[in-house]
């Protein structure tokens, strides 16, 4: 299959608006820059390098091609350079990634995704952590994985002011990565460029196995994605959403087929691929 590639492809050009709403009410949040200066002060991008690059198996062409080539044409596709280190961690009975390194990025996943995704299916993957990195989202979403361990640090350290604030910013923070899920999901499609693949993508994040994965649960799924509304997020309580949203981690696999089918429907995603090459 021949794709299309896009030359200086702009992150706002398929930026989803929840996801833009999301991060201006995040980044007007008071406590967000003393999280920050905390996150510089106590080096978490190296630490996480260092844990990255101590415990993980780096992929090159020879070791694990099948990772490698999907990455450096999802890299292409999406326009980014350099491409980031690539590492294949452990299985955990399902498919996980991540996107990490400010200074120095780099991309992981884990066995399940080499094992159970196609090359179609590792393109939408690999176009969906790529995004976090091209958009400049890898210093939030590091936050967010150690806001536990620096809510107690201001706790203890401002008489509970600094916690307090930091509360806040923790809404906002999950509201928002959930948020980005649809950006990034977006950037996936344009780097496989088939929808199938990115539904079938999705559905495996959600815990499906492959075996189980025919037309009648393909269909059953995009008709339950088709009918999920998710403008229904902005009528909810404050509570809930912190209650749903706290589960950040989740898959969301549902909500992010119907926001990703809409896209495709839309028209825009046709226009973005007219202005390839």
């Amino acid at each position: 299959m021949t794709r299309h590639i896009f030359k200086e492809l702009r992150p706002e050009s398929y930026r989803h608006p929840l996801d833009r709403q999301a991060l201006m009410n995040l980044e007007k949040m008071p406590g967000l820059s003393l999280l920050l200066k905390k996150i510089n002060e106590y080096s978490i991008d190296r630490l996480v390098r260092l844990q990255v690059q101590g415990g993980d198996f780096r992929v090159n062409d020879a070791n694990f091609p099948t990772l490698h080539q999907a990455l450096m044409e999802a890299a292409r596709i999406l326009d980014v350079s350099p491409v980031p280190e690539l590492y294949l961690h452990e299985g955990t009975g399902h498919i996980s990634s991540y996107a990490v390194g400010v200074e120095q990025p780099s991309i992981g996943v884990n066995l399940e995704a080499m094992e159970w995704l196609s090359h179609d299916e590792l393109l939408f993957l690999f176009g969906h952590e790529l995004a976090r990195i091209k958009s400049g989202y890898i210093a939030y979403q590091q936050l967010s994985n150690f806001m536990p361990m620096l809510k107690s640090v201001l706790s203890n350290t401002t008489l509970g002011l600094g916690g307090l604030a930091a509360n806040g910013v923790e809404v906002a923070l999950y509201n928002w990565i959930v948020m980005s899920k649809f950006t990034s999901d977006r950037a996936g499609l344009l780097a496989c460029q088939n929808i199938d693949s990115a539904i079938s993508t999705l559905m495996k994040l959600s815990g499906l196995p492959n075996e189980y994965l025919n037309k009648q649960t393909i269909d059953a799924f995009e008709a339950q994605a088709r009918q999920f509304d998710t403008n229904t997020l902005s009528n909810l309580d404050r509570v809930t959403k912190i209650v749903s949203f706290m589960n950040y981690q989740s898959p969301w696999g549902v909500m992010r087929a119907a926001e990703l089918l809409e896209w495709a429907d839309s028209g825009e995603y046709s226009r973005l691929l007219e202005f390839s090459i």
